[in-house]
Parts: structure tokens; C-alpha cells; sequence
């Protein structure tokens, strides 16, 4: 056996175990050594033939860590500072944990998110049929439980349910779609803001509710459909007609016991097609849910196919619906519909469809006048065009789509151009609202959907890293847009010459005139018959009910607003109004940063580039 020491010169310094004993006793008889040769220096090599091995030991000035060999007091040292930090850190980290801290709460909520909680609840006042337990208005209740049945003449039985478009109870399939088209598009863009605002479960109830009713009002099990209820409920009071109806009378929708017609159309492609936009969105809201998801798609796709076989408008010769809510063509929709039908099943031919040239000449896209780019219930191809844009930016899926889609996107940039104050194509009151429609009444439905599009075009251009977009020779920043989508929505909320917020139950001045006949009829367990109620109508006190979230019509082009519930071009509130008004709340509503969702409305688009064949076998002579 042999111990392995180290030569100060180098190389091993090999002791055998056998010189042990000799080593000892030189320990031992070291008392009889010449002390005067002691007190002379002695080197290191010295020392160690004198002191032996242990003695050795004690006197190292370097310590050996097997891979190197270090000074024992920088040893020392590291080893002590390393010591001494952890006792430190920990002490902190015990400091840091016990001491109590003043917590900071989360920063309150902006205008725009608590506006969005308001705007919200009008939808739950405007339900029909048998209304959830938790709908949250104490004055409303069950009511219409007999549409459908009610009319001898209809083969749709089952039609309770949807939404009152308005102050009235009349059931407008085609501005109420839209309603549920725009819901859904805000959800699909701004779930995280919904989520953060707590309301992301409310919003898609609400949608679930109007797509529900929509696929009552076709036979949503068939490929082939050759009708739609397109409306329940009639509104026609012309020539001095008296027959008890939804605009003759002034009664709650509880009480209501005339006659509620069920109008079917047959040739309706600008309502089926808005349908199946409102259908098809929701499928990709509902995504999660894949039996609904499905049925709704399977839903959309019957519709479109029967707005593409039976052309025409729904609101055609002198119907009732044309009285209200009148289509001026269907072209607009083909292309809308087409465009959401694509985003819900990846099937290229919508998108072949969407983007063919003559349904885009037909549909406007070329030729502007003095509503372009003014999205409505009518009119849906600024929406397109923004949203087949969003495919263009993120996915650019090239030939053969990409010369549309670039004219597509060019429009979207001149639309947002036009609402811009420095140019003149629209004009704006002295208070800064904005008259997408020229001057007449009922102005910020328009209002409310530009915001929403400026908000989110601006989104789209941040998320693909874009930093602005050219108006002519000149560059505009992302920020210009916000700005004018945050200056509409806050005249909207307040910031107007009149100090009024035209959204029921926000501020402190709002309008208490509402033109609506469930807010203006107390609930008092008495029941108003039809003429019973129009002193309620004609009342000069404000509403005994809240109608919280409503947007009302709007001012005037002075800016003038008359608080009068007779006047509805004032104080009437819409379900496409109050759905624009949630889209741009959302866009505006929390932090920024939190952007869009990029990517879950292309979760059924299948890779624009197919995967390239495997590379060929190896050559053989």
C-alpha cells in the first residue's frame, strides 16, 4: 500500500507505509535535536523532512480540490463570503416574507370597461320569450310565449324567443343578425378583454340566445331550405289604420294579447346571408362547444345556399319589413357571409366566392358615393373589407385571391382615411361627432361601428408590426386612429357640448324619456291594454324603469337632443346600435397591450401552402 504525497518539485512523492514507524519515532526524539539548528529558517523541503507528513498537514498553505489546487485563504475566503451571502439573502427573504405590505388594488376600471357592463344589460331587457333565471331586470318577465302558434298561417310553430329590436316588440330577423354578427366578431377578436371585464361568459349567453332563436326561424336540419320567418310582429300604422299592432299600441310585452303576425319570405338573399354571418361567427365563438359549433355551421351553410339559389331582397314590394328595416341589396351580404362562412369551415370556395371580382363591383367596392364605408345594418361591406383585409395581413394567402384582396385592403386604408378630421368626406358637428349619415336623425349607430373598425384596423396593423397607414403621400400613425375611435365613443359617454351621456344608466345625466314601452309602464300589477297605455307614452315623467345600457338615436347635426319619449329619432334604442356600441367598448376597454386574438378566427383555415410531397427515392445506376 502507498500514499501519494506531492513533490514540491513536481511529480508524485511516493511513502511507503513501512517508514511509518521511523516517522514516529522521529516525532518522538525531536526534543534531542541540536535546538540551535532549529532557530535557524528552514525551507519548505527542509520542514518536511524534519516534521514528516502530519505536521505537514497542518502547515499547508494551499488546499488541493483534486482538479486544482488554490491558496487556502482565497479558499477561505470564497468559502466564508459564500457563507455569509446565503445567511444574508435568507435573512432578507425572512424580512421580505413578515413584514406586512400595502397591498395597491387593481387601477379602477375605465369608462369604456364600466360602459361595457351597462351596455350589456340592454340586451337582457330586450329578451323574448321565457326568460332565464338569473336575466338580472327586475321589471321584465316572461311575454310572447305564443309566437309562431299564434299565426294560422305560418308551418313555423316554434318562434318564442330572440330579442325586441327596439322600444317596440317587433322581431326583426335582419338588423337582429347583424346584432349577433357584430357580438361575435367582437368576442372573436377581444376575448381576453371580455374576460378581464368579467363579462366573456355574459356576452356569449347573449349571442347564444339570438343564434338559438335564428335557427328556429328556418329548418335548421335540412341541406335545402325555400323559407325563412323573417319577421314576427307587425308595425304598419299607415293610412290611419287601427288594428291593434306592435307600434299601435303602447303596452308592456308581458300584457300583450293582439295578434302577432309571422312574415315568411321565400326570395330573401340579403337576410339569409346576413343570417349565415351571424351564424357562422358564432360557430367560431362556440368552437369549444363542437355539437353546437357544428349545428350552427351546418345552419349557415343551408341559408347561404338559399340566398344564392332564390335571389332577391327581403324587404321587396312594399312589405312591412321594408317600412322599417329596408334592404337596399343583397351584394353587400354575399360578400360578408361568404367571407365568415370561409373563416367557419376553411372551404376555399366561400373564399373564391368573397373575392370574386363582380360580386365586389356589384356589391360597391369600386365606385364610393356618399355612404361608403359606412358600416350599418344595411350595408356590411366596410365590414367585409376589414375583415377579409385581417386574411391578407396575417395569412396572405397569394394567388389567386391577393389582386382583391389588395383592392380590398387599399379600400379599407381610404375608409379609415375618411374619418380622419383632416379630411372633409364626412362632416362633424361643432361638439366633434361625426355625420356618417349626412345630417340625418339617428346618427351613432353609424358612429359606434366606424369606432369599432378604426379601433380594430388599428389592432390588425400593430399585430402584423405595421406602424400606420398612407393616406395619399402622407403617413398616419396607429394612434390616429385610436384617438378618433376614443373621441366618438367619449362624445358618446359625455364629453359633448350638451354634457350628456347618451348611454342609459351612465354618468350622471342621461336621457329618462326612453322610447320604450317596457321601461315607460310601471310595474305595478295593473295591466294596460293597448290604447291603455299611451298615457304612459305621452307622460312627461321620466321612466320608471332604467333601461341600463341603452343607446339611445342620438343628437342632431347641431348637436341639439330633445329628452322626449315620443321623439324615437332621439330617444330609441336598437339592438344593432347597442351591439356596435359593445364591439367598440371592448376594442377601447383595458390595456392596449392586450390586443387581438391573431389567431383563433383562422382555427378552421387549413395552411394556405400545402405541405411539399416527400423528396424523391435516391438515384440507382
Amino acid at each position: 500500500m502507498s500514499m501519494y504525497g506531492r513533490d514540491p518539485w513536481g511529480g508524485p512523492l511516493e511513502i511507503n507505509a513501512a517508514d511509518s514507524a521511523t516517522d514516529d519515532d522521529r516525532s518522538r526524539n525531536l526534543q534531542d535535536l541540536d535546538r540551535a539548528a532549529l532557530s535557524r529558517p528552514l525551507d519548505e523541503t527542509q520542514q518536511s523532512w524534519l516534521l514528516g507528513p502530519s505536521e505537514q498537514k497542518k502547515k499547508k498553505k494551499y488546499v488541493d480540490l483534486g482538479c486544482i489546487i488554490v491558496s487556502r485563504k482565497i479558499f477561505v475566503w470564497t468559502v466564508g463570503t459564500l457563507v455569509v451571502s446565503a445567511v444574508l439573502a435568507g435573512l432578507i427573504t425572512l424580512i421580505v416574507k413578515t413584514v406586512p405590505r400595502h397591498h395597491h388594488g387593481k387601477a379602477p376600471p375605465d369608462n369604456y370597461t364600466l360602459a361595457l357592463h351597462k351596455a350589456l344589460m340592454f340586451f337582457n331587457a330586450q329578451r323574448s320569450g321565457k326568460l332565464p333565471k338569473h336575466n338580472n331586470v327586475s321589471w321584465r318577465g316572461n311575454s310572447c310565449l305564443r309566437d309562431g302558434k299564434s299565426d294560422p298561417g305560418t308551418t313555423m310553430k316554434d318562434l318564442v324567443g330572440g330579442y325586441y329590436d327596439a322600444g317596440d316588440a317587433i322581431k326583426f330577423n335582419f338588423p337582429a343578425s347583424f346584432a349577433m354578427t357584430m357580438l361575435s366578431w367582437s368576442v372573436i377578436e377581444y376575448s381576453a378583454k371580455y374576460e378581464a371585464a368579467g363579462e366573456l361568459n355574459h356576452v356569449k349567453e347573449i349571442i347564444k340566445w339570438g343564434t338559438d332563436y335564428l335557427l328556429k326561424t328556418f329548418n335548421n336540419s335540412a341541406d335545402t331550405i325555400d323559407k325563412i320567418a323573417a319577421q314576427v310582429g307587425v308595425g304598419d300604422t299607415s293610412g290611419g289604420s287601427t288594428t291593434p299592432n306592435d307600434h299601435y299600441c303602447w303596452m308592456r310585452p308581458e300584457d300583450i294579447d293582439y295578434p302577432r303576425p309571422v312574415y315568411e319570405c321565400h326570395s330573401c338573399s340579403d337576410l339569409a346571408a346576413e343570417m349565415a354571418a351571424a351564424l357562422a361567427a358564432a360557430s367560431i365563438v362556440f368552437k369549444d362547444n363542437k355539437a353546437y359549433s357544428q349545428k350552427l355551421v351546418h345552419g349557415a351553410r343551408t341559408v347561404f345556399q338559399f340566398a344564392r339559389d332564390q335571389r332577391g331582397r327581403y324587404s321587396a314590394g312594399g312589405s312591412d319589413p321594408a317600412l322599417f328595416y329596408n334592404s337596399s341589396s343583397y351584394w353587400d351580404e354575399f360578400v360578408w357571409g361568404g367571407a365568415w362562412l370561409y373563416y367557419a369551415t376553411g372551404n376555399s370556395s366561400y373564399l373564391q366566392l368573397a373575392t370574386h371580382p363582380k360580386l365586389a363591383k356589384h356589391a360597391g367596392a369600386f365606385w364610393g358615393g356618399p355612404d361608403y364605408g359606412v358600416l350599418s345594418w344595411d350595408n356590411k361591406l366596410a365590414g367585409a373589407q376589414v375583415l377579409l383585409s385581417r386574411l391578407r395581413l396575417f395569412l396572405s394567402p397569394g394567388y389567386p385571391y391577393e389582386e382583391i384582396l389588395r383592392t380590398f385592403h387599399n379600400q379599407t386604408s381610404i375608409v379609415m382615411c375618411s374619418f380622419l378630421p383632416v379630411f372633409t368626406s364626412f362632416n362633424r358637428t361643432k361638439g366633434g361627432l361625426i355625420q356618417l349619415n349626412h345630417g340625418r336623425p339617428q346618427p351613432l349607430q353609424y358612429v359606434v361601428n366606424a369606432a369599432f373598425l378604426a379601433a380594430l384596423y388599428s389592432d390588425y396593423l400593430d399585430a402584423a408590426d405595421t406602424p400606420g397607414w398612407y393616406c395619399g403621400p402622407n403617413f398616419y400613425s396607429t394612434d390616429v386612429l385610436r384617438e378618433f375611435a376614443k373621441t366618438q365613443m367619449d362624445y358618446i359617454l359625455g364629453k359633448n357640448p350638451r354634457k350628456m351621456s347618451y348611454v342609459v344608466g351612465f354618468g350622471n345625466h342621461y336621457p329618462k324619456h326612453v322610447h320604450h314601452r317596457g321601461a315607460s309602464i310601471p310595474k305595478n300589477k295593473i295591466r294596460y291594454n293597448c290604447k291603455g297605455g299611451w298615457k304612459w307614452r305621452d307622460s312627461k315623467k321620466p321612466n320608471p324603469n332604467t333601461l341600463v345600457g341603452a343607446m339611445v338615436a342620438g343628437p342632431d347635426k347641431h348637436d341639439g337632443f330633445h329628452d322626449v319619449r315620443t321623439n324615437y329619432n332621439y330617444t330609441e334604442p336598437t339592438l344593432a346600435g347597442n351591439a356596435g356600441l359593445v364591439a367598440a367598448l371592448v376594442a377601447l376597454s383595458g390595456d392596449k397591450s392586450t390586443g387581438i386574438d391573431k389567431n383563433t378566427i383562422f382555427s378552421a383555415v387549413p395552411p394556405m401552402f400545402p405541405t411539399p410531397p416527400p423528396p424523391p427515392a435516391p438515384w440507382k445506376p
